[in-house]
């Protein structure tokens, strides 16, 4: 029978040698000392250029960062560096320094529509280079990339995490296709509205349907809950997410009319924001993001699906596996599961398997919107209550809750 892991293995680490920002690398190197940090992502190719000539490298890591030349690079290496150099020709950073916005997802469709946004081309780079098969090259890309985005998802979070514990975090999962304007797709709204209000983190795996409707709720949460009600009815003119152009439209005049991101634009000269060394405020500042969308983790494996453009931050995955095990990870808060099919099945039984083995620690509520749905159509819940009695750690069935109110269903998971 597995056992949990130790809680060192399981629990966010901070490490005081990874630089991604340029101020904190221009505050390292006047020390003239780099010996055994990592620099990640970075522009040193940008004036004012940094001067290595008198500092020491020795065992420093730059991980996908740009120099003014090759010979920089080459010169560092000389020197005891070791450098990981962006890979050419690939359409996304290899060593992303913090996670997504909706901009940067967002970019360049005013000028050309969603086939000319970046996730667009990211995604048909990914399917013209093997798709979840990848060749070697790509893989390598793609796995630097991930890791980029698993760093900066930890930066990212840990602010909150610290402010308000790990059980503040709670996930929603539901059917992709609900259509925009429906009963349902109204209710997740609801609900990622009040979860925000109420100080919760709302994190989805970052696609349409229910997911979209959860991070709008938590997007608008600052405002009138009739300015929530008038954005659905605006994005209801364009119900179906295979239709991307008008449903990408759909969104940006939501967010354009109803609310302001946090942060200004990305930087739409570069391939993606995420190179932008200066983005303290991405990185690691302050917790506003969390309380203008919340968190989406989508993937490129799902890439046929449009971006989901309401999410404060996105930390957009090549891995659907990682992808999925770090949305449960995070959410200790417990679960909301609104009606969905096999994948949201999946998930119910992958974050019970988390529940009955303590792999993360301890579990929130798994609150079943739609009782009907949950007993007779898809009846898991006799299936769930049976195997989390035998959990190790004694009966644990009394995590599973079941309603047709969202409101107690926020309850549940606030109380």
């Amino acid at each position: 029978m597995p056992t949990p892991p130790p809680a060192d293995v399981i629990e966010p680490h901070t490490w005081t040698d990874e630089i991604q920002t340029r101020a904190e690398f221009d505050r390292r190197l006047a020390t003239g000392s780099l010996v055994g940090l990592t620099v990640q992502g970075l522009r040193l190719d940008l004036d004012p250029f940094p001067d290595f000539t008198d500092v020491a490298v020795t065992g420093t890591l730059f991980v996908g960062c740009r120099f003014a030349s090759r010979q920089v690079g080459a010169d560092l290496v000389r020197r005891g560096a070791n450098v990981v150099p962006p890979f050419s020709g690939l359409p996304y950073p290899t060593q992303p320094s913090h996670l997504y916005t909706p901009q940067d997802l967002a970019a360049g469709f005013t000028e050309g529509g969603s086939a000319a946004m970046y996730d667009t081309r990211v995604y048909a780079h990914f399917r013209a280079h093997g798709g979840a098969l990848p060749d070697v090259r790509e893989a390598l890309g793609q796995r630097l990339h991930d890791h980029g985005i698993d760093n900066a998802l930890a930066d990212a979070t840990r602010a909150w995490l610290a402010t308000h514990g790990p059980q503040s975090v709670v996930g929603v999962m539901g059917g992709h296709a609900v259509r925009r304007g429906s009963a349902p797709y109204r209710m997740a709204a609801v609900l990622g509205r009040e979860l925000a209000r109420a100080h919760r983190l709302v994190v989805t795996g970052g696609g349409p349907g229910v997911m979209e409707a959860a991070n709008l709720g938590a997007y608008l949460s600052t405002r009138p809950a009739e300015d929530l009600t008038a954005a659905i009815d605006v994005l209801s003119t364009a119900p179906d997410f295979t239709d991307h152009d008008r449903y990408t439209a759909a969104a940006l005049r939501v967010r354009e009319s109803f609310g302001r991101s946090v942060l200004p634009p990305g930087n739409e000269t570069e391939p993606v924001a995420a190179y932008r060394a200066d983005s303290t405020a991405l990185t690691t500042g302050g917790l506003d993001w969390a309380s203008c969308g919340g968190l989406a983790i989508p993937t490129w494996l799902y890439g046929h699906e449009p971006a989901n453009l309401f999410a404060g931050r996105i930390a957009k995955y090549f891995s659907n596996a990682i992808r999925e095990d770090t949305i449960l990870r995070l959410a200790r808060g417990g679960i909301v599961f609104a009606p969905g099919g096999a994948g949201t099945v999946q998930e119910v039984f992958q974050a019970a398997t988390k529940t009955y083995y303590g792999t993360d620690g301890i579990s929130g509520a798994y609150v079943f919107l739609d009782r009907a749905y949950w007993t007779k159509e898809l009846p898991v819940e006799s299936l769930l209550r049976p195997l989390l009695v035998g959990s190790p750690f004694g009966d644990l069935s009394g995590t599973v809750h079941l309603t047709d109110d969202v409101h107690e269903a926020v309850r549940l998971l606030t109380e």
